[in-house]
């Protein structure tokens, strides 16, 4: 910048002022950031700058150029995606944004302008997988961030959409990723161009990788697989851009490299690959070893590459060349002759003495080796390798050569055998690759070396800058067309941008007399020498302004390209030119005897070298030969020359390039060291010099490189526009009048027709101005807020400080009363003590008198106590005395008064016994005395003998007892004499022992005492010891039991979370399995397809040339199958396997399978039958008699009937019913007439066996086979049954009367209809005692679970505290009633349900009653018409409808196209959901009923194929998609409902059991319909899809759902998303909820399960998460708190339409969870470590590198934001590095979750289904 731009920059408002942050060159950095410290005027000589380290500089100007320093860019335009969109655009802004976006935020794609800027991380980034390509896939090259898959996006879509060819331009040194790039461009094309037929070409595009890496790739110093060779690889895409086809050209293989390596360095990797893997034994034969024992491939030293597995490459190479087609026996032979070459190098060369001539040994076995694998003459070869062959006009010599022409000659042989298989491997590649299909386009992919410079840079570094001196050329002229081009489209004047052109450059180079002419001139010169040619250079263009010759050499030149100076050694220049080898030689490989290496060399007789173009094979050539040789050149057979073959085929390129368009992929190597992100700026600033980048940049400044839309610039600036100009609502009139008072200069901007465009610099004006506006603004904010904070203070310290003083004056006169209290306090206490002192002196005094008055008075009262005490004891002695006297005088007085009562009473007794004896002597005494007298006489005898008896025995033995006691006592007055003779003499004596024993016994007692004492206690100490053992041991089994209890929860919960986790791996491996099924599903009809398209376009090329395409209703899903059996690799032969199918497999498993009993045991199946027929005769024989007597009374009743009818003729109607009555009866009499037949031949027989002992005992144990059931015989029942029937054979012989009059039939028809009836009885209480159990059962399961769940509940309650127990009860009790407000509105809504549906049949049975009203009095009319002239006929009874449906076979195909392939879902609107379905079935039971299998499988077949053929036809819609998965699921449905088995059939009603199928089994075709519905779904999901996609990324990110709240970056050269003008192509969510609300009422209509539709809207919404949690993974621009906001916003609006729909139990408000954490993560605070463990604990749905990403990518809208600092981020990276997540960046948006179809039984029977004319199904008739 100079100072005169300096000065009108000034007077634009861009001054150089203090803190100015500019750039300086620097030696180590290149460039380094500065800020001015001072002001700069006009005129200084230097600047005073700060540098960032803090140190203070000098910066000189100088005065001739008056170059100032480079201005910085500001902070918000620093990471941009474009580094066109930088305000000031020069190369150390360039770098900066470079290295900023390299290692801040790991980004290692950048664009610039048109190019794409990749850098090599030296890493494995998960940014390639499928999720990625498919999420660049249909996106605009501005939208995502910068991506090699973007450039591939972009390249297709032209060429789709512009028919034109497109280029794809990788360049870069070696080590910067080239191959890289270029393998996963042609990724990306193979991934979204896939093939259309199952050729598979892309995976053939894919495996030629391997291939030519193996070949063509090497380690150098600088890339451990480097491309030695340039290709260019043509895709070509047929008009429906799939891949069709490939063609490669490679340019310049480094055929030195075979030879010769460099230190570090290694040969191609197929020789080390083989070595590797040569102890295969198919390899046994090549006889090699390891690498280092070959002198070809350990000149680098060492041989291996860390992290390279040579021997494992080898096998991918191995299995590129077989998907390639490339044969076994051509693999074999290609390794023999790399195995040669190896051989080659090895051989031994000895020089003779003379020096002139060399030998080889005969022995020499590398060199046998190298003959044996390449099946030449061991002689020949060995002779003319030493030798050489001299060819003149007149004769011929043979010379010999010297040691180092030997060496020579060798290494040129080997180098030539490579660059032939070389050149033959590419061609048959190319071969592979061909297609015979039309190629309509083709996009290509340059994978090419870039510009190299070395220490020695000799003839392949001068070719490979000349190209990319050519490609320079092009790319320049390209930039400049499409900036004239943007200019003329927005119609702005432009004047000529003077940018570098290299063409003198190139004429140097290419021109006549150019340097490679000069190079061609002198190789045919016979002596032409290096030197020689040097010199020529010299003199011929030392004038040129691009060549130099260097001072101090004279066999060296420089060539001044676009990128740097280069000097080239001239030595090497004219043999690598000549790329010499001796005919001799090539004869001998020509006559090989294996024919690869005599192709090798007979393809092209006039070229040898290996350089190959993409040229076309000639594997089978006629030579014709002249009979005399014609002369040939003495040495070599090459035409032309290696550097004429490569400005051939560089013209060739060029051409191409120029007929295409062309995209660039500039790759840079960050460093030499392959450091992982480690960033050199030297080395980076060197490569964008090189490439072309900053020529870009240049051409780019020279215009209006900053673009604007009007929307986008008005949204961003529209705060520096006045408020009274807002009114206006054109906004380029705004931006129009905005820009003119803002930048006076005219020439700074122009006004397009959609943008605006800048100079450089402008924008960063702007963004000043804006700044400032905002600063302005801020600080009048600030000054506004400041100063109410400071009023607000003011306010508070005002009120305040009245408050303290308030509170110290209260204080103070608190402090003055409490000093009057304590006063007034002391006062008293002072009076109260002096009081208490007098008081206690006075009780002192008083108490020492009271004690002096005790004292004295208790003297007093003791000498009175004693003188009392004395006079007392001698009243107690008078008290005695006196008593004693008065008790003595008492008892004399007693005594006296007993004397006189004891006479008083004699006297009185004598007197009365007086007067009884007196009367005892009377009369009347005597006779009242003998009353009763001789009874007590008897008695009393009796008494007086019994007392005699008793008295005479107690004398004897009291006479016994007397004698006793007479002897005991004589005896012990013996003892007592004898007793008293010897005690007076012993009685000392025997005291003493009596005492000694009394001691002994008292000792003795005493030790027993002592120890029973010691006993007692020792127990007593026990007892003690064992209560404390046993309490020490009941607390250890306390302890022992808690533990026991904690380890049986912990073991508990162990084995629940054991049991969970198994739960959780049995039901993720259940839904992988479904996956991978529903999978196969999905690839079978994708393999339908492809056959479908493969046939179509054969019956293209059958016809006749023109466009012409089938008509839409053929289709070859007519002939599809689609039995599981049938391998989906044969669909090619769909219709033969379908009529093998129909031959083998279909008609067996219709039939449900008979029982075959075994044959021994006939007999007692004999006997059983036996058993069973008698019981049933005897049966019927009753039932015979009873209804024969109902018969007899019928007849007689009807007779009478008959006669009064005929006398009355009221009732004719009655009579005919009974009639019809009559003849149906013998009708059914008939037929049991026959069956009655049968069964009396049955018992004959069995008799006649019975008795003549042909059958053994019955077995009462077997089953009875009765009519309509399976019902087991009771065993005791059969025994009396059988008794009974054998009483009833011996009774009778006579058969006969069995049959009397057929009444034996109707007996049996009766008891049929009795069992019948019995058995749907039965069947129907089992069915409700089974409803009833499993009702109790899931009743029981409920409550265990609601009880484990409130048992959970309560535990975790316990745990917390009693206020938050509260708020969870609460809480708990909202969501019970809550579920229970769901249930009853789920429940209304099923009720509601129901009654429009019984409201329907309501309908449909009115409509039939009229109907049958109108035709009962049609017949009742018609009748009356015939009832004079008919005769009496007998007429059928008309029976109900048995809900089936008849048709004929040529009507299937009518009933097919009615119901299937031609039925519109709105014909259907307003019947009973699914009919189609419904009626189908009833078909299928009408033939089930007929027991027509062939009708059966071919109604399913045709009714299948004619679904997929509707499905085929409409691919996009929706409604008809959804149509016919719900018939498709309820004729599934229908199928197992009506099955028959009891699992489908606990909901029936005993209507519905009666319509079940009774003869086929069609589980197989329930397989197929589940497939089919698995079809259906996955076609639903993708046009549902296909309708969301376009609108999520818009919705979600890009619409302001909140207005205002977003604000635009300023964006660059490319158009973004968000620079799209209002109201184009641009979505609301509003659009997207509105979408789905169509979806859910098309599928709510069409009666589509609930359950499937919870599916849909779950897979639906997973998808809306995955796309646009994918686009905020790739869009910098979105990335900001703004758009977190926006997405909590919309999201919320999601789950809030879920719960209005009722859909919240579908899981998919759960699959939102990672876009909710993401939201949340970009509106967190992003600081400190708490908040880095914030982050952590939040985001768990979101993976470690998605996090990482996001806060990469996280961009501030505006200065006053702070970016995300690489400090935090490597904090979270540490916090999350034990997260065990996966590798993949992105979300699958395709994964499709599997479905499940649960089984949905109808409650509508088959009879109450009414069919509507509308359809057109005359033709079925009702059965």
């Amino acid at each position: 910048m100079t100072v005169d731009s300096l000065v009108s920059q000034e007077k634009k408002g861009g001054k150089w002022f203090q803190d100015t942050r500019v750039w300086i060159p620097d030696p180590d950095e290149v460039w380094r950031s500065a800020e001015l410290t001072k002001d700069y005027k006009e005129g200084d000589k230097s600047l005073q700058l700060r540098l960032e380290d803090g140190t203070t500089r000098d910066y000189s100007i100088d005065a001739q150029s008056n170059q100032l320093p480079f201005l910085r860019n500001p902070d918000i335009l620093v990471g941009e995606n474009d580094l066109t969109a930088l305000s000031y655009l020069h190369e150390p802004a360039v770098l900066h944004n470079l290295k900023v976006r390299f290692l801040e935020s790991n980004h290692i794609y950048t664009y610039c302008g048109i190019v794409l800027v990749a850098i090599n991380p030296y890493e494995q980034l998960p940014i390639y997988g499928q999720d990625v390509i498919y999420a660049y896939s249909g996106q605009n090259m501005g939208d995502m961030d910068p991506h090699i898959f973007a450039v591939a996006e972009e390249a297709y879509k032209q060429m789709a959409r512009d028919e034109k060819n497109q280029s794809i331009i990788v360049s870069g040194e070696s080590g910067a990723g080239k191959t890289v790039s270029a393998k996963y461009a042609m990724r990306y094309f193979a991934t979204v161009g896939g093939s259309a037929s199952d050729t598979n070409i892309e995976e053939k595009v894919l495996a030629s990788s391997p291939i030519m890496e193996a070949i063509g790739n090497a380690k150098t110093t600088r890339n451990d697989n480097s491309s030695r060779f340039g290709k260019y690889i043509q895709i070509g895409f047929d008009k429906r851009y799939h891949i069709i086809g490939a063609n490669m050209r490679t340019y310049l293989l480094e055929k030195s490299r075979v030879v010769f390596q460099a230190e570090e360095e290694r040969n191609y990797h197929i020789f080390y690959q083989l070595c590797a893997a040569a102890s295969l034994p198919e390899l046994k034969e090549l006889a090699l070893t390891c690498a280092e024992d070959f002198f070809y491939t350990a000149q680098g030293g060492d041989t291996s590459i860390e992290g390279v597995d040579d021997a494992e490459d080898f096998e991918k190479t191995r299995q590129a060349f077989t998907l390639l087609g490339v044969r076994e026996s051509h693999q074999i032979s290609i390794f023999k002759i790399i195995a040669s070459i190896l051989h080659l190098g090895n051989v031994g060369i000895q020089a003779e003495r003379d020096g002139e001539s060399c030998s080889i040994s005969p022995q020499d076995e590398h060199l046998t080796s190298f003959c044996r694998l390449l099946g030449v003459e061991h002689s020949q070869m060995e002779h003319w390798l030493c030798h050489r062959k001299l060819v003149t006009t007149s004769e011929t010599y043979v010379k010999t050569m010297s040691l180092q022409q030997v060496v020579n000659a060798r290494n040129a042989l080997a180098k030539h055998i490579y660059a032939q298989l070389f050149g033959w491997i590419v061609e048959h590649v190319n071969k592979a690759l061909h297609s015979m299909l039309k190629q309509h386009s083709f996009i290509g992919v340059l994978d090419i070396y870039g510009f190299e410079t070395f220490e020695v840079n000799s003839f392949e570094q001068f070719c490979i800058n000349y190209a990319n001196e050519k490609l320079q050329q092009q790319f320049n002229s390209h930039v400049f067309k499409l900036e004239q081009e943007e200019y003329m489209k927005e119609q702005i004047p432009w004047t000529l941008i003077d940018f570098y052109d290299n063409q003198p450059c190139i004429d140097l180079i290419e021109a006549k007399l150019g340097i490679l002419d000069l190079l061609d001139e002198e190789c045919k010169v016979p002596k032409g020498t290096d030197q020689n040619w040097a010199q020529k250079l010299y003199d011929r263009h030392a004038g040129s302004q691009h060549f130099q010759k260097p001072r101090m050499s004279n066999t060296a030149f420089i060539v001044i390209h676009f990128a740097d100076k280069v000097e080239y050694l001239s030595d090497g220049f004219l043999e690598k030119n000549r790329d010499t080898v001796y005919e001799e030689q090539i004869n001998i490989l020509k006559a090989s005897k294996f024919p690869l290496v005599a192709d090798l060399f007979h393809d092209d007789k006039d070229s040898a070298t290996g350089t190959t173009a993409s040229g076309k094979g000639s594997s089978a050539k006629i030579h014709v030969r002249s009979a005399r040789p014609p002369l040939k050149a003495s040495n070599k057979e090459h035409k032309k020359t290696v550097g004429h073959q490569f400005r051939s085929s560089l013209h060739l390129l060029m051409e191409t390039l120029n007929a295409t368009t062309p995209h660039y992929v500039r790759c840079i190597k960050p460093n030499d060291e392959k450091l992982p992100f480690h960033f050199d700026p030297k080395r980076a600033v060197q490569q964008l010099r090189a490439c072309g980048v900053l020529e870009t940049i240049r051409i780019s400044a020279a215009g209006y490189p900053s673009r604007w839309a009007y929307h986008d610039f008005f949204n961003r600036y529209r705060m520096l526009i006045k408020k009274r100009e807002l009114a206006s609502a054109d906004k380029k009139v705004l931006c129009r009048s905005v820009l003119e008072s803002l930048i006076k200069d005219p020439d700074k901007f122009q006004f397009g027709r959609t943008k605006i465009f800048f100079r450089a610099g402008q924008v960063a004006y702007l963004e000043k101005l804006r700044a400032d506006k905002f600063r302005a603004a801020t600080i009048m904010i600030q000054k506004t807020v400041r100063g109410w904070l400071q009023r607000v203070k003011y306010q508070r310290l005002k009120g305040a400080t009245l408050t303290l003083q308030r509170y110290c004056r209260g204080h103070m006169a608190r402090r003055l009363a409490e000093h009057l209290r304590r006063s007034r306090a002391a006062v008293v206490l002072q009076k109260q003590y002096r009081m208490r002192k007098a008081r206690r002196a006075y009780q002192q005094v008083r108490r020492a008198a009271v004690l002096i008055q005790a004292f004295a008075r208790g003297m007093f009262v003791r000498r009175i106590y004693r003188q009392v005490l004395l006079e007392h004891k001698a009243t107690i002695i008078q008290k005695h005395v006196r008593g004693w006297a008065a008790r003595r005088h008492f008892q004399q007085l007693r005594d006296a008064a007993v004397v006189i009562q004891c006479a008083f009473r004699m006297r009185k007794a004598k007197q009365a016994l007086k007067a009884l004896k007196i009367e005892a002597r009377s009369a009347e005494h005597l006779k009242r005395l003998n009353v009763g007298m001789e009874n007590k006489v008897v008695q009393l005898q009796r008494k007086i003998d019994d007392q005699n008896k008793e008295f005479k025995m107690l004398s004897e033995q009291l006479s016994s007892v007397t004698s006793t006691h007479t002897m005991e006592v004589e005896r012990l007055k013996k003892e007592l004499a004898h007793y008293q003779q010897s005690y007076h003499g012993d009685s000392s004596l025997r005291l003493q022992k009596q005492v000694e024993s009394l001691q002994a016994e008292l000792q003795r007692a005493h030790s027993e005492h002592k120890v029973l004492e010691d006993a007692r206690t020792r127990e007593n100490h026990e007892l003690r010891k064992r209560v404390a053992d046993l309490e020490q041991e009941n607390a250890l089994l306390k302890d022992e039991k808690e533990q026991l209890n904690n380890q049986i929860l912990c073991q508990s919960q162990d084995e629940f979370a054991q049991s969970s986790m198994k739960e959780n791996l049995m039901k993720k491996d259940l839904e992988e399995e479904r996956s991978r099924y529903q999978n196969l599903v999905k690839e079978y009809s994708r393999l339908e397809q492809r056959y479908d398209n493969l046939r179509d376009e054969m019956t293209i090329l059958k016809q006749s040339p023109g466009h012409r395409r089938n008509p839409s209703n053929q289709s070859s899903l007519e002939s599809d199958s689609n039995y599981p059996s049938i391998s989906t690799s044969e669909v090619g032969d769909t219709e033969d396997a379908l009529q093998q199918v129909e031959s083998n497999t279909c008609l067996p498993f219709l039939r449900r399978p008979q029982v075959e009993q075994p044959k021994n045991e006939v007999d007692v199946d004999q006997d059983a039958d036996l058993a069973y027929n008698s019981l049933k005769r005897q049966e019927l024989e009753s039932e015979n008699k009873k209804l024969k007597n109902d018969l007899n009374e019928l007849r007689k009743a009807v007779a009478d009937q008959a006669t009064q009818n005929n006398s009355t003729h009221s009732s004719p109607d009655s009579y005919s019913l009974l009639l019809n009555q009559l003849k149906l009866a013998n009708e059914e009499l008939e037929v049991r007439k026959e069956e009655v037949l049968i069964l009396r031949t049955q018992i004959v027989s069995t008799d006649q066996r019975r008795h003549t002992g042909k059958s053994t005992e019955p077995n009462i144990n077997a089953r009875a086979s009765w009519p309509n059931s399976e019902k087991h015989v009771d065993q005791e029942d059969a025994i009396e049954a059988y008794h009974g029937v054998c009483q009833t054979n011996s009774k009778t012989e006579d058969w006969g009367y069995l049959n009397e009059d057929g009444e034996l039939g109707l007996a049996y028809q009766g008891l049929k209809q009795v069992a019948r009836l019995l058995e749907a009885q039965l069947q129907a209480q089992s069915r409700e005692h089974e409803v009833a159990v499993e009702q109790l059962q899931a009743q029981v399961e409920a409550l265990r679970e609601e009880l484990d769940r409130q048992q959970q509940t309560f535990c975790q309650t316990l745990l917390l505290s009693p206020e938050a127990q509260v708020e969870f009860g609460v809480q708990q009790e909202i969501s019970r009633l809550t579920n229970e407000n769901l249930d009853l509105k789920e429940l209304v809504e099923k009720l509601e349900k129901n009654e429009r549906k019984l409201k329907k049949q309501l309908k449909i049975y009115m409509k039939k009653v009229q109907d049958l009203e109108a035709a009962q009095a049609l017949a009742q009319s018609e009748r009356r018409h015939h009832e004079l002239n008919r005769q009496v006929t007998v007429q059928r009874k008309e029976k109900d409808f048995q809900g089936m449906l008849e048709y004929h076979q040529e009507d299937e195909a009518l009933l097919i196209r009615a119901l299937v392939t031609e039925l519109k879902p709105q014909a259907l609107a307003g019947t009973v959901p699914c009919l189609p379905a419904y009626i189908l079935y009833m078909c299928i039971r009408h033939a089930d009923y007929v027991n027509d299998d062939v009708k059966v499988h071919s109604l399913l077949t045709s009714t299948i194929n004619g679904i997929k053929k509707v499905l085929k036809k409409h691919n996009d819609d929706f409604e008809m998609t959804s149509f016919w998965l719900s018939n498709t699921c309820r004729l599934l449905h229908c199928l197992k409902q009506y099955s028959g088995d009891e699992g489908f059939m606990t909901q029936n009603t005993p209507k519905q059991n009666e319509h079940c199928l009774k003869n086929f089994d069609l589980t197989e075709y329930r397989q197929v319909l589940s497939d089919l519905s698995i079809q259906i779904y996955q076609q639903l999901i993708k046009i549902a899809e296909g309708l969301l996609q376009p609108m999520i990324v818009s919705a979600m990110l890009e619409n302001e759902s909140i207005q205002g709240l977003s604000g635009v970056k300023p964006t660059g050269y490319r158009k973004r998303s968000s620079s799209m003008v209002d109201g184009d192509n641009s979505y609301c969510l509003e659009a997207v909820i509105r979408q789905m609300n169509s979806f859910h009422t098309v599928m709510c209509d069409q009666g589509l399960d609930p359950e499937i539709i919870l599916q849909v809207f779950k897979q639906l919404f997973y998808m809306i998460n995955a796309v646009t949690l994918n686009n905020l993974l790739l869009r910098k621009d979105v990335c900001s708190w703004s758009t977190g906001m926006q997405l909590r916003y919309n999201i919320s609006q999601l789950e809030e339409w879920l719960r209005g729909r009722n859909l919240h139990q579908s899981g998919a408000a759960q699959t939102m969870e990672p876009l909710i954490q993401a939201a949340q993560l970009l509106q967190l605070k992003k600081k400190t470590p708490e908040d880095a463990e914030a982050i952590c604990s939040l985001c768990t749905s979101l993976s470690t590198q998605q996090i990482v990403k996001i806060l990469n990518l996280y961009t501030p809208l505006n200065e006053f934001e702070e970016r995300v600092t690489v400090a935090f981020i490597r904090t979270i990276q540490a916090q999350l590095q034990e997260r065990n997540d996966p590798q993949q960046l992105l979300l699958d948006s395709k994964h499709m979750f599997p479905v499940l179809f649960p089984f949905n039984p109808s409650s509508l029977t088959m009879d109450s289904i009414h069919i509507p004319a509308c359809l057109n199904l005359e033709f079925l008739s009702e059965v």
